[in-house]
């Protein structure tokens, strides 16, 4: 237990409940005024807190967004290039801070955090899957990839044919088109719902002040959900997708993304959707339509199993004590540039919600804060809500002035972030671009004017977003935009340089010993 100076008496102490949803869009929220998807949970959250307009993941996909979220640090710094890729061990996190301002933070869900190897022996099974869990976590629930313990709880409540994830098939359609028919399962039996239920059974146990990580998986594909969601939108209701006129007109844009939109492409749609037959590519502007109503519905349910826990917190009395954070990893595509899933360069991947609520902090309700924010910020500012010292240097800064209702004094005036796709077990992006790994990679920094995308081994891409929002006409060789391109080139290049690993560059040695900043 840390001495009261650093994280207060147990009676002051909030509880902590963060909320992720995997693969949710920034702009799919009630009130970020998209017309066609309803949140009411989310935005009634939101009515009592602080919500971020113009939050960033950090990176893609899960663990490389996961890392800095969890950890307050740009992909520069941790490291975690991919899916697999280790966290390294030395560096602080949510769980560890909590862990220090007296919490036993626990998990319900995943992290998908891959254990630092060099602690381990070879031979030892954590390192067979990228699916481990952060360091510093007591797992009440875990919910991996295969989601074997849902399975198992669906069979009990009497679905004998939940063996494996074919359970998801929508129970109805002919597999060449997309079918919004339901699975077989109710919507109180979905893989939230029973998340939802597992946490409000740990709740309903505890005595004290508690720190809880809900990690949903949805609205993450496949792109299947029960009724009543399945049919609450309408492909005509899709505001329509930032594209080009086709696959083929985008992949002109440039190399890299010639290169996605073939791989993915080429892929089978049951990746998606299952039983859905053929390859990816043969999907029409209509069917994409037709997926982006179902991911709709998707995100609505949970929006529904939020408002469960929300009703249970304010019944039990917790709700006057509980800080409530609700964002997401990363977004998703969902048609926009004929794309599905997350990665790459484009805003659908990287622009995702931030909700916070603290019922310390009145001024801040139903504030909407237009400043760009990072995922990198949630540490920082659990640390700074604790009154704790993350040990190590952060990317992030504390969004705790926010919440108080008042205006940083200095704030970051662009987002970044990061996509690595070197491919490490099979090297297909290393031989198809004749790169080595290290070059397999980009980093984006984006403003209200422009978005310049730095390439480590091919040319880079520039959008001027007042005139071309949906970032689909390159000007990077354009020579009127020449100096606009130098600019944010060298902008990106100064933002690498001061966000440098500082943890020990910040100390040095004297005759009176050690001296930090």
């Amino acid at each position: 237990m840390p001495p009261a100076s650093q994280a207060g008496s147990d009676a002051m102490k909030p509880n902590i409940l963060l909320i992720t949803a995997d693969q949710w869009r920034g702009d799919c929220l009630g009130l970020a005024g998209h017309p066609t998807v309803r949140t009411q949970h989310i935005d009634a959250l939101a009515a009592e807190g602080v919500a971020f307009m113009r939050h960033y993941a950090g990176s893609a996909p899960c663990a490389p967004a996961r890392a800095t979220l969890y950890t307050g640090l740009y992909q520069m710094n941790h490291r975690v290039a991919r899916n697999g890729t280790p966290l390294d061990d030395r560096f602080d996190n949510i769980a560890r801070l909590a862990r220090r301002a007296g919490y036993d933070p626990t998990l319900f869900g995943y992290t998908d955090t891959t254990p630092d190897p060099r602690a381990l022996s070879p031979n030892d099974s954590q390192l067979q899957s990228y699916e481990g869990v952060l360091p510093g976590f007591t797992v009440r629930q875990l919910l991996p990839e295969h989601q074997k313990p849902w399975l198992s709880w669906l069979r009990g409540r009497g679905h004998a044919e939940a063996t494996d994830l074919a359970i998801q098939k929508p129970i109805s359609g002919n597999g060449k088109g997309v079918s919004n028919a339901p699975p077989a399962y109710s919507a109180d039996e979905t893989e939230t719902a029973f998340l939802a239920d597992e946490f409000l059974r740990w709740h309903s146990e505890q005595e004290g002040n508690w720190f809880a990580h809900v990690s949903f998986i949805r609205p993450h594909p496949p792109y299947v959900v029960p009724e009543p969601y399945n049919t609450m939108f309408a492909p005509e209701q899709n505001l329509g997708f930032s594209r080009a006129p086709s696959r083929a007109r985008e992949a002109e844009l440039h190399p890299f993304l010639a290169w996605e939109l073939e791989t993915q492409g080429g892929k089978k749609k049951k990746k998606f959707l299952p039983g859905a037959k053929g390859r990816i590519a043969d999907w029409s502007e209509t069917d994409y339509a037709a997926l982006r109503a179902i991911y709709f519905g998707m995100i609505a349910e949970v929006d529904a199993q939020i408002g469960r826990i929300v009703a249970a917190l304010k019944k039990t009395g917790a709700w006057n004590n509980t800080i409530i954070i609700f964002t997401s990893d990363h977004g998703e595509m969902m048609g926009d540039h004929w794309m599905l899933g997350k990665g790459g360069f484009f805003e659908g991947s990287y622009h995702t919600p931030l909700v916070i609520r603290d019922p310390k902090y009145p001024k801040g309700e139903g504030k909407q804060v237009d400043a760009f924010t990072s995922a990198a910020d949630i540490l920082p500012t659990l640390a700074a809500r604790l009154g704790l010292v993350p040990e190590n240097h952060v990317d992030g800064a504390s969004l705790m002035p926010f919440l108080r209702g008042k205006k940083p004094e200095t704030w970051r005036d662009a987002a970044f972030y990061e996509y690595d796709f070197r491919d490490i077990a099979r090297a297909k992006a290393e031989e198809h671009f004749d790169l080595p790994y290290s070059l397999c990679n980009l980093a984006v920094v984006r403003d209200h004017a422009f978005k310049y995308v730095h390439f480590a081994g091919m040319k880079p891409l520039l959008f001027d977003l007042t005139i071309d929002p949906h970032e689909c006409t390159n000007v990077a060789d354009d020579p009127k935009y020449l100096p606009a391109r130098l600019a944010y080139a060298e902008k990106l290049l100064s933002l690498r340089s001061e966000h440098l690993d500082q943890t020990l560059a910040a100390t040095t040695v004297s005759p009176d010993g050690l001296i930090r900043q």
